[in-house]
């Protein structure tokens, strides 16, 4: 027995990535709204969706600017018109240097660097020594992430220390940015006092060296909510700003990390069903080189991550009667979780991804939905640029 066959924007050729703008709006108010109440700047990171049209409606909405990850992304956005961007990936060599003393020479740009090494602020001093300017560098704090960033307290202020001998160089703040993964939504609120305590701390200790701090940043898109609220209570005034982004646009990533519901979702892939010649499962013409291979395997040890000992790809909107259990080049087999509910030639499913960040990323466009219907197509300004 077939459910019956749905077919979702016929106008639109599949695979294609939808963007509900109801969704995104919604989110976007929230985020804006919850800075302006704890009294602290938002800066949104965009490197989810690499979009000027997104990230123009989040400046709108508040935004007192954006980050973005490498400093490809910062080209791409200064040449669509945004003229205070940070950074938040520490580069170093000859090209990039390159590339930041282009940037730096825009007129009415301000461009901030984060570092987390004195070889790394070198570099971009001798950038600022060349084109006669002082470029603001930010020091990136190691807060759990285990990426990079220098330790908090006396590693980070040993780092500005030095950085402040530097010509060509201001340094103006610091920068911690935590990711939880934990298996409780009740450990957001813990993580996020604990970077907080972490990063007020360090920069209570630099304001008492002497230094002059402009910035002091943290914020992730689980913890921003819980960041906000700890603030708004009077505590932690040293922070200043906070920088979250990926949750305006969602995934099951971030259903996992308890950032978001499944509802608050804004991004799916459109995708057709063109084969249900098995029994047991269908075939939808998506594939990992769309939706990537991401199986959120951090995740592994939380109930109902396997079903029959496969892990899940995406969720499906509105069909948890359906797993999307195996990925091929173009292709991917949809398991029937319940045998009656079996899907139809043709039908059309949106697919919530695992991983938005490896979506958005290969495509030119996504299509600006409203209600069922195309309202406007929106070009990835950023796609392609430092990958």
């Amino acid at each position: 027995m077939s459910v019956e066959t749905k077919v979702l924007y016929p106008d639109i050729d599949t695979p294609a990535v939808l963007l509900d703008l109801d969704k995104l709006e919604a989110n976007i108010k929230e985020m804006s709204q919850l800075a302006a109440e704890a009294g602290v700047k938002l800066r949104p990171h965009v490197k989810v969706h690499e979009s000027a049209f997104i990230a123009q409606m989040q400046m709108a909405a508040g935004a007192c600017g954006i980050e973005v990850g490498p400093i490809d992304q910062a080209i791409a956005m200064a040449e669509a018109g945004f003229d205070d961007i940070i950074i938040a990936h520490p580069f170093y060599g000859y090209h990039k240097l390159e590339k930041l003393k282009k940037l730096v020479q825009k007129p009415g740009m301000k461009i901030t660097a984060v570092v987390d090494m004195l070889e790394q602020a070198e570099g971009i001093s001798q950038v600022g020594q060349t084109v006669g300017t002082k470029i603001p560098v930010i020091i990136k704090l190691e807060t759990g992430a285990d990426r990079y960033g220098v330790s908090p307290g006396k590693p980070a202020l040993n780092l500005a220390t030095k950085i402040r001998q530097l010509p060509g160089i201001e340094f103006i703040g610091v920068y911690a940015h935590e990711v939880y993964s934990g298996a409780t939504p009740e450990g957001i609120t813990e993580s996020a006092l604990e970077v907080l305590s972490l990063t007020a701390e360090t920069a209570r200790l630099l304001k008492k060296a002497g230094m002059k701090l402009e910035h002091v940043s943290v914020g992730s898109s689980a913890t921003y909510r819980a960041v906000c609220r700890l603030i708004q209570a009077g505590k932690f005034p040293e922070v200043n700003e906070i920088h979250p982004g990926s949750c305006i646009i969602g995934s099951m990533l971030h259903v996992a990390r308890f950032a978001m519901t499944i509802d608050q979702c804004a991004l799916t892939v459109l995708a057709t069903v063109v084969s249900t010649s098995h029994q047991k499962h269908a075939v939808i013409d998506v594939g990992l080189k769309t939706l990537g291979a991401d199986s959120l395997i951090s995740f592994r040890d939380r109930p109902g991550f396997f079903w029959e000992g496969k892990p899940s790809f995406g969720g499906i909107r509105g069909r948890p009667d359906l797993w999307l259990g195996a990925l091929h080049a173009e292709v991917s087999r949809v398991f029937y979780r319940d045998p009656k509910k079996r899907l139809s030639l043709g039908e059309r499913l949106e697919v919530i991804p695992n991983n938005p960040f490896i979506v958005i990323n290969t495509q030119e466009r996504l299509y600006g939905v409203r209600k069922g219907k195309i309202e406007r197509v929106i070009p990835v300004t950023a796609r392609g640029w430092g990958t």
